[in-house]
This record gives structure tokens, sequence and C-alpha cells, in this order.
């Protein structure tokens, strides 16, 4: 089983980023004009340059693309964004998800292999004690020069795990990932709730139903 990280092993992530912009007090629609097209270029096939690109890839530091995005939005009083330390405060209020957490090792006693595959948005906020724990492979996008939903990163994640890629689950909380991972042949989860998740690979492997675990 190969997951994402944010928004599957945590909390959505806008409950996550409205944290912060309640805590920055940034003034929302100046945040909300710059992140969407960003984030929709992302995960379109123009050709562009983006900036979401480059920081998942490791193609620009995380400060770079803090100074980038500080210097476009504004607090509430017009007042600018700190560019120090944005990455960290931006998903500050970050929260895992138990049952998700429990449900990889739940697999993992079971046999099955686990991957983490993360785009990251900066690489100090993983909790990287709980790896070891959690799986047998890690593959961070800016630590390996790709990103989701490009085909050689599924690739690089099931090789990692020792399995083709008809062998794995996917988990993400992005459809456009997903359907990238089903098109490479790997069965798709597209995340949006734990329970129904749960239950989903849960009878994909085998595990007793929820209910029934210790």
């Amino acid at each position: 089983m190969i997951t994402d990280w944010g928004g599957v092993l945590t909390g959505p992530l806008l409950d996550t980023v409205r944290a912060w912009i309640a805590a920055d007090d940034i003034d929302f629609d100046s945040y909300v004009a710059v992140m969407r097209p960003w984030v929709t270029g992302a995960y379109e096939s123009t050709g562009e340059a983006n900036p979401i690109h480059a920081l998942e890839r490791g193609e620009c530091t995380d400060a770079e693309f803090e100074q980038l995005l500080a210097a476009q939005i504004v607090r509430r009083d017009g007042t600018p964004v700190p560019a120090a330390g944005l990455l960290d405060r931006m998903f500050a209020a970050t929260v895992l998800s138990q049952p998700m957490l429990e449900l990889l090792r739940q697999l993992r006693a079971a046999g099955v292999r686990t991957a983490l595959l993360s785009n990251s948005w900066g690489v100090t906020s993983y909790p990287v004690d709980l790896f070891p724990e959690l799986f047998d492979a890690v593959v961070i996008s800016a630590e390996v020069g790709m990103r989701k939903p490009e085909e050689r990163i599924f690739r690089h994640a099931a090789q990692l795990l020792g399995l083709p890629l008809g062998e794995c689950v996917f988990v993400d909380d992005l459809e456009a990932n997903v359907l990238a991972a089903q098109a490479l042949g790997m069965t798709g989860v597209w995340h949006t709730d734990p329970g129904e998740t749960v239950a989903r690979l849960g009878a994909l492997v085998g595990l007793p139903a929820p209910d029934s675990l210790p």
C-alpha cells in the first residue's frame, strides 16, 4: 500500500491552512488570488513554470518559496507576511489521523508492505520519528526530484517496495493523483473520509472489520 501524507494521514489540508490563515491574520482574498492559479496550474500539462512544481521537485528551496509567496499575500491590516518560517506556520495546526495510522500498523502486522509517497511542502513538517513503524519505504518528492502525478514517481515508489505497479494500492486525497496511479495499473483509493478508507483498504487486503480489531 502506497499512501499520500497530507490530507490522508493527517486531517484535511484545508482545515490546516485555514488555521494558519487565522493565526497569521492573513487576508484570505490575497491568498486565494495567488494560490488558486498556482494549484490549478500544478495539475495542468501546460508546460509553464509553476512555483508548486519547483517546490515539490526540490528545484527551489523552502526559503525561496516562502519569500515568493509572502511577497504576494498580505495580512488583513495590510502589513507584510513574514517569509521566514512560513511553511512551518502553514502546517503548524496539522493533526494526525489516528485511524489511518492504526490502519498502517495493522497492514504491516499482516505482512503488507507500505510506502509513503508525498509531494513535499517543507521537509521539516513530517514526524519522521514515526516513519520506521509505519513505512517500509519513504518517497518525499523534493528529495527525489519528482512529484505526483508524474508516472516516474509512482514507478519509483513501487520499485522500492519490490512490487509491480499492478500489485500496489495507492491512496491520495487528490483525485488527479489517484487517476494517474490507476492509469498505470495500480488500484486507486480516493481518500475523503478515514472510516471509508479504512474499510476499503481492509477489504482489499482481507483485514478484519474495524469493529473486530483488537
